[in-house]
């Protein structure tokens, strides 16, 4: 309750704004200060990365400022394509340190009501948003749909490719791009220190036949098994002999352990799960020849670093977000109908046909997709 009644004063002070002030849209002829406001999860906040490489492109000299998280600033670190990294602290407070930003331009990738009512009131000329092209969807809340009209409506359409999307955000200051390539980028601390990590554990990265696996995600929605994961790595050992990395975070551990459980013992692996911050992960999903795993973040890490990937997508939309072309293959369910979630109302699906769209993988459908990537891979 008392966070409707927040949400709500807030959006009195915006209506006030608005009648005083009227719309965020000035046209703006020469932008020299951008802000982005990436909204998501690790592997959506990837898939911004084309806006900050668009910007800098078009306007070499801009200045870029991202506003957000302490998470997704190690996600973005090290990219070259931002200028500064403004912390997501106090409501407020955060308005004010914008304005003395003077930006010219700012733009959110979600639909944030509070993001956008913090843009709104720092009084920034232009600001684009995000509008879902249906008319029902939940991630849209009644004060984000109306605080939209005070800015550029920015219309985003379920099944379409999110990153390509996004660059539209960037069409009111006249910058048209295609080119939805992610970018990351890691310290030399962590190379050094990754390089070092896979020496001692057995691993030459020039020379080995390295396959990265993660048998777990965030959203456990999406979970294909630990089981079939170490039947799958004991294939690719067996087969290829190549040498299999495990990927996780400290909340990652149970299906690690699941996974090892399974592992046939001639299988060679090692468990870095925990084991890395962000800069690390990076670097080491780099330094692989092929990551594995569900639609989850470190796929986006691997695809940032034109590592070829295979996509488990259960129950998402293999439209929506997950690594596109050659060398990144997709599994899917031919059964289902359509996909029970998609990137722009992942919150609301039905729990067992999404489970359904996870379990209608088998062991031998991801399998047919490691041969053919590999033989692509000419290893």
């Amino acid at each position: 309750m008392l966070k409707r009644i927040y949400r709500l004063l807030i959006l009195c002070i915006c209506i006030v704004r608005y009648a005083l002030k009227g719309r965020a849209n000035k046209k703006i002829t020469n932008p020299k200060i951008f802000l982005i406001v990436p909204s998501g999860k690790l592997g959506d906040v990837v898939c911004t990365t084309p806006i900050y490489y668009a910007i800098k492109k078009k306007y070499p000299s801009a200045n870029v400022f991202v506003y957000g998280n302490r998470l997704n600033k190690e996600i973005l670190e090290n990219t070259g394509l931002f200028d500064y990294y403004i912390i997501r602290e106090n409501f407020f407070a955060d308005i004010v340190k914008i304005k003395k930003k003077k930006i010219d331009f700012a733009c959110i990738t979600g639909s944030g009501f509070l993001d956008l009512a913090m843009l709104y009131l720092s009084g920034i000329p232009l600001i684009s948003a995000p509008i879902i092209n249906k008319k029902k969807y939940i991630q849209e809340t009644k004060p984000y749909k109306i605080l939209t009209n005070c800015v550029v409506q920015t219309k985003f359409t379920p099944g379409q490719y999110m990153p390509r999307q996004y660059l539209y955000l960037l069409e009111p200051i006249n910058i048209y791009s295609d080119d939805t390539n992610k970018h990351l980028g890691f310290t030399d601390a962590a190379s050094q220190k990754l390089q070092q990590f896979y020496q001692d554990n057995g691993i030459d990265i020039k020379k080995d036949f390295v396959v990265g696996i993660t048998p777990s995600a965030g959203n456990k929605i999406k979970l294909w098994g630990a089981k079939k994961f170490a039947k799958l790595a004991d294939y690719i050992f067996e087969k290829y002999k190549a040498k299999i990395i495990i990927f996780g975070n400290k909340n990652d551990k149970y299906e690690t352990e699941e996974m090892i459980k399974h592992l046939n013992k001639k299988t060679f692996f090692i468990n870095s799960t925990g084991m890395f911050n962000i800069d690390e992960l990076k670097a080491a999903i780099s330094m692989i020849n092929i990551f594995i795993s569900v639609d989850t973040g470190p796929i986006y890490i691997a695809e940032s670093f034109n590592i070829p990937t295979i996509d488990i997508v259960g129950p998402v939309d293999e439209n929506d977000q997950p690594p596109i072309g050659k060398f990144h293959k997709i599994v899917k369910s031919e059964l289902r109908k359509k996909p029970a979630m998609n990137a722009l109302n992942a919150r609301n699906y039905e729990y067992s046909e999404a489970r359904h769209q996870v379990n209608d993988i088998s062991i031998d459908m991801v399998i047919a997709k490691v041969n053919e990537l590999i033989s692509l891979l000419k290893i």
